[in-house]
């Protein structure tokens, strides 16, 4: 069940809105103060936060900019008396998605609502898809630069690392020793590309041979690939 913030101080607004969301199986917690909403930010996570401007305390731009200092993701709906644009422009500068005027049709408030967690659930699963690379048994967690084969953590030197992660990215391109030389060196690199070769061998003897595999390949002439 998602869970969403409401924090809206009119009273029967603030009910009838928790009534929509609730008959939608929402799990809805309401604030009626910015200064306590900010404290419970703090303390809970949310899927969605429906965040009235005109607050007692802390006004709903200064919720949000607060907000937006330690969590980016998590979608916020502003809800606002005022269909100015300057007041839309000063709601997406503090960091909202998306912006509500009063008075508005619960339907549209439940869509926007919905649209703004699923937008969220993609962005999500997308850096995640980008975070942590999977080819076959082989598992690589780009931000802990943590790989794991089989199940078992595999401990690699910084330009290990670095080179596997070139020639799984390259989705079995066959890529040169020149062009390994100069992704991971850089042009500055002065040596021969005989390093790469140590190097591919240092991976064999970590990535695949425990593990009985034959993933690091040789294409002769041509230069290296990974095969899933």
């Amino acid at each position: 069940m998602k869970k969403i913030l409401l924090i809206e101080d009119d009273p029967a607004l603030n009910a009838n809105i928790k009534e929509a969301l609730s008959a939608e199986n929402l799990e809805v917690d309401t604030v009626f103060d910015g200064e306590l909403a900010g404290r419970i930010l703090r303390k809970t996570a949310f899927d969605c936060v429906i965040l009235d401007i005109n607050l007692p305390g802390k006004n709903g731009y200064e919720v949000c900019r607060s907000f937006r200092e330690y969590d980016t993701s998590t979608p916020v709906l502003m809800l606002t008396a005022f269909g100015e644009l300057e007041d839309k422009v000063q709601g997406y500068d503090c960091g909202a998605d998306d912006y509500l005027t009063k008075p508005f049709y619960m339907r549209e408030l439940l869509l926007r609502v919905n649209s703004l967690i699923k937008r969220s659930e993609n962005t999500r699963a997308d850096r995640q898809g980008k975070e942590v690379l999977t080819v076959d048994d082989l598992v690589i967690y780009q931000a802990q630069k943590r790989v794991t084969r089989q199940g078992k953590e595999v401990l690699l030197t910084p330009r290990e690392y670095q080179i596997l992660v070139k020639l799984i990215a390259g989705r079995g391109e066959v890529l040169s020793k020149k062009e390994l030389v100069r992704e991971i060196w850089g042009n500055a690199f002065d040596g021969n590309t005989n390093t790469i070769e140590v190097y591919i061998n240092f991976l064999r003897n970590k990535i695949d041979k425990p593990f009985g595999k034959e993933s690091i390949r040789t294409r002769v002439g041509y230069g290296y690939y990974f095969e899933d």
